[in-house]
């Protein structure tokens, strides 16, 4: 019976010991898990903008094709340039025009102002020609009572004296003609202008018919070829900023303590789980919608599904990951991945 017992002992030991083993770990595991909070509730993200052209016209020109990487400052597509170098031209032209007229305005508006410098100067004489008749005349007449001038004399001064005045008004009045002719040239120097502003348009609108990449990145839902018309302001295709990538995981409220901007964090893809990719906490959400209540919220929060509707669970919060070394081969928008959080470890590994 002892050996019975003895054997039985000896068989039962290795089995506390694995289930003690199994607790310790069980422990361990979710002590890690809460100060390492992981989730597969995340997606591959980057910034994109639609590619729209500013002018329209016919696509002339599209070196580019679908899913295709460019580089910043490559030719996307070229609109049909004629029609605004063609604007550019017109513009041109009526300035060299108005340039002449200007200066032709100008010649005649400088012979209306010598005209009427003449005219003044000939006042100056009528106005010195009258003075020196009234001045005779009132010397001559005290003279008439004593006899020392002749009457046809005095009468003589009295006429020259009415002559010159005549002179001197007639003379004023083609001053102010003269002076009413005189022209200028703003009103040409202000459609100059215009013509001025005309050109530098029709530069713009040459230089918007070439469209170009705007910064490195991807091509996506090109749907068009050469020969199509491109409206403005509608968009050609979608362009992937392929110079920083991000994935937006999905943490429950409860696992947000302690994660700020900076916090370390390893992602990697479902696409391919053998790759780790390092990065660092770039924002954190600060509002989703709520699925319950009747609240109205901004239609543009963030709506994150709950999974279970007769308990109450923990919202979701999206955590926004700055990815530093992405795999440009693997990165794709919207592929699945899952992310792991390191609150308080810096980014060079130390615990705080």
């Amino acid at each position: 019976m002892a050996t019975t017992a003895s054997k039985t002992s000896k068989r039962t030991w290795p089995a506390i010991v694995l289930v003690v083993v199994t607790l310790v770990l069980l422990v361990f595991v979710i002590r890690l898990w809460d100060r390492t909070p992981r989730t597969d509730d995340a997606y591959v993200y980057a910034d994109t903008i639609d590619v729209v052209p500013e002018v329209s016209g016919r696509i002339v020109e599209l070196p580019v094709r679908d899913n295709q990487a460019v580089k910043q400052g490559d030719l996307l597509f070229r609109i049909d340039p004629r029609p605004y170098q063609d604007a550019l031209a017109r513009g041109k032209a009526s300035l060299v025009a108005l340039d002449r007229q200007i200066e032709l305005t100008q010649r005649s508006v400088n012979a209306q102002q010598y005209n009427a410098e003449s005219v003044r100067a000939a006042v100056e004489r009528a106005r010195a020609a009258a003075n020196q008749a009234s001045d005779t005349l009132h010397r001559m007449e005290p003279l008439l009572s004593h006899g020392y001038v002749a009457a046809d004399d005095v009468d003589r001064a009295r006429t020259a004296q009415r002559a010159t005045q005549a002179e001197l008004n007639a003379a004023q009045l083609q001053a102010q003609q003269a002076a009413a002719a005189v022209s200028g040239v703003d009103a040409l120097v202000a459609q100059r202008a215009v013509v001025i502003a005309e050109i530098a348009t029709a530069e713009l609108n040459l230089e918007y018919a070439t469209v170009r990449a705007p910064f490195d990145g991807r091509i996506v839902s090109l749907k068009t070829s050469t020969g199509q018309f491109a409206s403005a302001l509608k968009p050609v295709f979608t362009l992937i900023d392929t110079r920083h990538w991000y994935v937006v995981a999905n943490f429950r409220e409860t696992e947000l303590e302690g994660v700020r901007t900076g916090t370390p964090a390893t992602v990697y893809l479902m696409s391919d789980t053998g790759q780790r990719f390092q990065g660092a906490v770039d924002s954190i959400s600060y509002g989703v919608a709520p699925d319950e209540g009747g609240l109205a919220l901004p239609g543009g929060l963030p709506r994150i599904q709950r999974t279970l509707n007769w308990v109450h669970v923990s919202q979701r919060f999206p955590v926004k990951i700055r990815v530093d070394k992405p795999n440009p081969e693997l990165f794709r928008v919207g592929t699945s991945a899952v992310a792991v959080l390191y609150p308080g470890r810096s980014n060079d590994g130390e615990r705080h």
